[in-house]
């Protein structure tokens, strides 16, 4: 079997060990693949893995050999599977390998937004707390986590992991998912819009449908407390870029922090570039060595389990 991994860079940009995957057949890895070249360089694969490189009708019907897809990622919009499913390819997908890490994230930016621990250490190396006449001094006001409430938007894996270290730091938790629910855990259930109203801290970790596409925009975010935080580790095209930058410039509410964003990597003029108190990280929630190393162990398997005939996370 022929397997070709288009752009391989990011799960592995040379930490980990293709070895368990170059073994199950003849194999060939590209960092990266610009979408003219795909169909070029996919050329006799039995097996083609992605990640971000686009597979559309148009690549899938040149491969006359291919049998399987697989996505080195939980997402597979990149992936036309209506046409791999006609000519019956079977698409996979990697779900769950990075819940631990996406959660950790969420309280990174958190941390970041309440305790600003970047802008005051900069401000010691500046001299500052040489030059200071006090023992101790703060540049922003300083946000204790304990009582606050954290809403959730999204309740599977990843929406679970952050309740539960919510509630560790003290946090109340509630959280809107589609389907309504009882109290358990410490979490109570809510509808979107009274969660928005009453949270403290709205983290999103809902799929990107065309329901929830935008769902953060400027109507939802008037009702937001004025010291209430958004984070974003889910889907970019979840906000309204434009309607948060405003929001954050008019001091509708404190502060967001993304790790995805509607285009990545963002053009120049994405609003929230140079919106005031925003952090924004390059999506690398799900990046961790450890996160990593599970995802290119359930690619093995995927691999190995179509091999065996019983093709398993298939998406289509």
């Amino acid at each position: 079997m022929k397997i070709v991994i288009l752009d391989g860079y990011t799960l592995n940009p040379g930490d980990l060990d293709w070895s368990p995957l170059s073994a199950l057949g003849e194999f060939t890895v590209y960092d990266r693949t610009p979408p003219e070249l795909t169909s070029e360089r996919a050329v006799g694969a039995d097996i083609l893995l992605t990640n971000k490189t686009p597979l559309p009708r148009s690549a899938i019907e040149s491969l006359p050999d291919l049998k399987f897809i697989g996505v080195l990622a939980t997402g597979y919009n990149v992936v036309d599977i209506a046409a791999a499913k006609e000519r019956g390819i079977p698409v996979a997908n990697v779900p769950g390998y990075g819940t631990t890490a996406v959660a950790q994230h969420v309280f990174a930016l958190l941390l970041e937004l309440t305790q600003r621990t970047g802008l005051h250490s900069d401000s010691v190396r500046a001299g500052e707390w040489t030059r200071s006449p006090d023992w101790c001094y703060w540049r922003t006001p300083l946000v204790e986590l304990a009582g606050l409430t954290m809403g959730i938007v999204g309740y599977g894996a990843i929406g679970q992991a952050v309740a539960r270290i919510a509630l560790a730091f003290g946090m109340k938790v509630i959280a809107a998912t589609r389907t309504p629910r009882d109290a358990v855990d410490g979490v109570t259930f809510t509808q979107m819009d009274d969660l928005f109203r009453r949270a403290d801290v709205v983290s999103l970790h809902c799929p990107l449908t065309p329901e929830t596409q935008g769902m953060v925009n400027a109507v939802r975010l008037a009702t937001m407390k004025p010291t209430a935080f958004l984070i974003n580790t889910g889907r970019g095209p979840l906000v309204v870029e434009q309607d948060l930058a405003e929001a954050l410039r008019n001091a509708r509410i404190a502060g967001a922090a993304v790790d995805v964003l509607a285009t990545e990597p963002p053009p120049a003029d994405n609003p929230l570039l140079t919106a005031p108190h925003c952090l924004i990280t390059p999506h690398i929630a799900w990046a961790p060595r450890a996160s990593r190393q599970r995802l290119m162990d359930a690619v093995v398997e995927n691999v190995r389990a179509f091999l065996a005939g019983a093709p398993v996370n298939v998406v289509n």
